[in-house]
């Protein structure tokens, strides 16, 4: 270096030291490797493949269905996913999508067209959809295409996560005949008030009071409890929301809550006329904000959760416990976690430790 450009340089140096400048700090290495394993919130390598499945086809499903499976051939976990109130299942099909491009093949029914029936009536249809499953689903699938029901995930957005908890809880009149082995809610809402709740009833608001022995995620949104305008209804009233489930979930159960989006974010974009004012009835993320991230979150929660029970690779879902806000595109505040072995006595509101195997 030339003599006449080093006292310039010293003197540089000199102002940004007393200038108190924060400079960014370096992403260590094993940052990097971790963040290389965080790939869980990208699309995944398998191609997905979209198909409905009516009544009237020759594999007699109870109701009709939209199937999500990868093009690819394999053996992959099944996720049974029930719709939101007055929802179309086609409305989810872009997380959906995500979610089957890493190796899963969803089921999602359509339980009714716009007008709900009692939360028991279509609780009883989601469990003969389960029913169906075990012949029904080898029929509509192509031969190179397996659906591995031991590893059966049941899930649900809005009054569907109701209808998925509730199922896991065994309040359907009709037997099952299947085995489910992990639970996720999407903003589930079990009523419309704590006073005013579906039946049957779920919710008493005694923690860890619910008697579920499969693993819990639930993923809920910090606008849900807020009305589009002043005297409004709220789509996830507090109460009845996914803060009060979480604390009836007993370990393991993992609560995350995505603090910039609403009830109707994980939807499609483009859900027609009636899907755009099923949308503007709830309080969301607002004009020009991209859902993506919301959709990219969820679907990647979805993945790494499962991938940890249903495979034992628990690093991604541990990173995303750890580090929210490090791997997911959508800000998560609060993320909270009741660990396998940890007494229910001893559980708080805070965020808890990530799982340890």
């Amino acid at each position: 270096m030339e003599t006449r450009l080093l006292f310039p340089l010293v003197m540089l140096l000199g102002i940004l030291l007393e200038s108190n400048l924060v400079f960014p700090t370096p992403v260590s290495e094993s940052d990097h490797s971790v963040l290389e394993q965080a790939s869980v919130f990208e699309t995944g390598k398998f191609h997905p493949i979209t198909s409905d499945v009516g009544t009237a086809s020759s594999c007699s499903p109870p109701k009709p269905l939209l199937i999500v499976r990868p093009e690819e051939q394999g053996t992959y976990p099944v996720i049974l996913f029930h719709h939101g109130t007055a929802c179309q299942n086609s409305w989810y099909t872009d997380v959906f999508s995500f979610i089957s491009s890493h190796g899963y093949i969803v089921v999602a029914p359509q339980l009714y067209d716009l007008i709900p029936p009692s939360g028991q009536g279509e609780l009883d249809l989601a469990a003969k959809v389960a029913n169906w499953l075990p012949s029904g689903l080898r029929c509509v699938l192509p031969e190179n295409i397996e659906g591995d029901l031991q590893n059966l995930a049941l899930a649900g957005h809005s009054r569907g996560g109701y209808i998925a908890f509730a199922l896991a809880l065994g309040l359907a009149d009709v037997s099952f005949e299947v085995n489910f082995s992990a639970l996720i809610g999407v903003d589930p809402v079990a009523g419309t008030s704590k006073n005013d709740q579906l039946e049957p009833k779920m919710l008493d608001h005694e923690s860890c009071s619910f008697n579920i022995s499969i693993p819990v995620a639930i993923i809920g949104t910090g606008l849900g409890n807020k009305p589009v305008l002043p005297l409004m209804p709220t789509c996830a009233p507090d109460g009845v929301s996914h803060t009060e489930i979480f604390n009836g979930c007993r370990p393991p159960c993992s609560h995350f809550v995505t603090t910039d989006y609403g009830h109707m974010d994980v939807l499609d974009d483009d859900i027609g006329v009636v899907g755009g004012l099923a949308r503007a009835a709830c309080k969301g993320s607002g004009s020009g904000v991209s859902r993506d991230p919301m959709r990219k979150t969820a679907g990647g929660i979805f993945v790494a959760f499962l991938e940890a029970f249903f495979n034992g690779n628990y690093t991604e879902y541990n990173n995303i416990l750890q580090k929210p806000n490090y791997f997911a595109p959508a800000t998560l505040d609060p993320v909270q976690n009741k660990s396998e072995g940890t007494s229910c006595s001893g559980l708080s509101a805070m965020s808890m430790p990530a799982f340890s195997f």
